[in-house]
């Protein structure tokens, strides 16, 4: 047996393990056969210190016999401090009530019907946060612990995924606030006294109720949107879609609420592929950026619609393909004229929370539009149009589904 550079303990080659310390692999389990993959031990020639998360191995003294380089780093120990001194001392836990584990926990004289400790939250010295899960090998069921290999893990990512929850639940109940409150006062002001209202009032105020219970709606839905896109649960429903009559459906709806129809500028190349999709989330994209183009943007929206080709595309949503490899494609284009979006935060546009300009919105939009396009197959990316604004193009693989070929 060798040591790292680290301070690990390492075997390698044909090299006559240590006493003890040479049991490491056959204790971790039964090695590889002939064509097996790699693992711990003579001739598998993985190290300790390429694991991603630390590891810690005492051996059926309490001693570390194993230290690698994501356990120093995690617990700003030295590899060469911590081979050869007992566990306690050497990874000294405790719990979040401030108990020394390993004498909590007592796995060397403790019950002889236990395996290991599931994951849990545990303390460094100085009150740092680590993920700390054990294994206890024992030589046969009920003996006495050969090896404690023990696995430690930086809690920066889980509190990074706990931070975007909690900023979920708190832009959630932001923008919930504000429509049931309106919903509650107008409606509780019209059963108290509607007999003092006229008409025109009344009409009013439930026009507004209809309004914010729509939004009440829609935010709702976004939510399931991307509950489904996290879990990859995301159906797609695909029929036949005209892109053409589904981008002149949503600027009709637009100009409707007040923009000139002079604003919008469509140009769609014809003959355009058959596109088979799902028509209610299309219409949630063109929805999305036709509405991000007009608040955000300035000018003129240009739409373009045009064939594409898709270079790579998941072959169960488009199987047609040109003689080159290439999958066909509808790409659409949405660009304004407005001051455009910062080279530097292009790359977090369709990420969670992500606002173009500080006039409301959840900031869940272009995340929710991305995932929809990546569960048709498709792309999309962002740039700066030729009018100097934002330009959002995404590119759908056409085709009909398997199961109608």
């Amino acid at each position: 047996m060798t040591v790292g550079a680290s301070g690990s303990a390492i075997t390698r080659g044909p090299v006559r393990p240590e006493p003890g310390a040479g049991a490491l692999a056959a204790d971790l389990g039964p090695g590889p056969g002939p064509d097996q993959g790699a693992g711990f031990g003579p001739g598998f020639g993985i190290d300790p210190d390429d694991l991603p998360d630390g590891l810690v191995v005492a051996d059926e003294t309490g001693r570390v016999i194993c230290f690698n380089a994501a356990a120093a780093r995690i617990t700003a120990v030295a590899a060469a401090d911590a081979l050869g001194s007992p566990l306690e001392r050497a990874l000294p836990l405790e719990d979040l009530e401030g108990r020394r584990w390993w004498a909590l926990t007592d796995p060397y004289g403790g019950l002889l019907t236990r395996f290991g400790q599931p994951e849990r939250n545990l303390l460094l010295p100085g009150g740092r946060e680590v993920l700390v899960s054990a294994r206890y090998v024992r030589a046969h069921p009920q003996g006495p612990v050969r090896r404690l290999v023990i696995s430690i893990r930086g809690t920066e990512a889980r509190r990074r995924t706990e931070r975007s929850h909690a900023e979920l639940i708190a832009t959630v109940a932001h923008e919930l606030r504000s429509p049931l409150t309106s919903v509650k006062g107008f409606t509780a002001t019209l059963l108290a006294k509607w007999e003092r209202f006229t008409d025109d009032q009344k009409r009013l105020m439930l026009e507004t109720v209809d309004a914010d219970a729509n939004r009440v709606t829609r935010l709702i839905a976004e939510l399931l949107d991307i509950s489904r896109i996290d879990s990859g649960r995301l159906e797609v429903r695909r029929q036949p879609v005209d892109i053409g009559t589904a981008v002149g459906r949503h600027i009709q709806s637009i100009t409707a609420s007040g923009q000139s129809p002079d604003r919008f500028l469509v140009r769609i190349q014809q003959p355009l592929p058959d596109l088979w999709a799902d028509p209610d989330k299309i219409d949630q994209i063109l929805g999305n950026l036709l509405e991000n183009a007009v608040r955000h943007g300035a000018g003129t929206v240009t739409i373009e619609v045009a064939p594409a080709q898709v270079k790579h595309v998941d072959h169960g949503h488009a199987e047609h393909t040109h003689a080159d490899g290439g999958a066909k494609g509808t790409a659409v284009t949405v660009s304004d004229e407005g001051p455009g979006i910062p080279e530097e935060s292009m790359a977090r546009v369709f990420t969670r929370f992500w606002r173009g300009s500080k006039r409301g919105g959840t900031g869940l939009g272009l995340y929710i539009v991305k995932g929809i396009v990546e569960a048709h197959g498709g792309t999309i990316t962002v740039g700066r149009g030729p009018g100097g604004g934002a330009q959002f193009r995404f590119i759908l693989p056409v085709g009909a589904p398997a199961y109608l070929k």
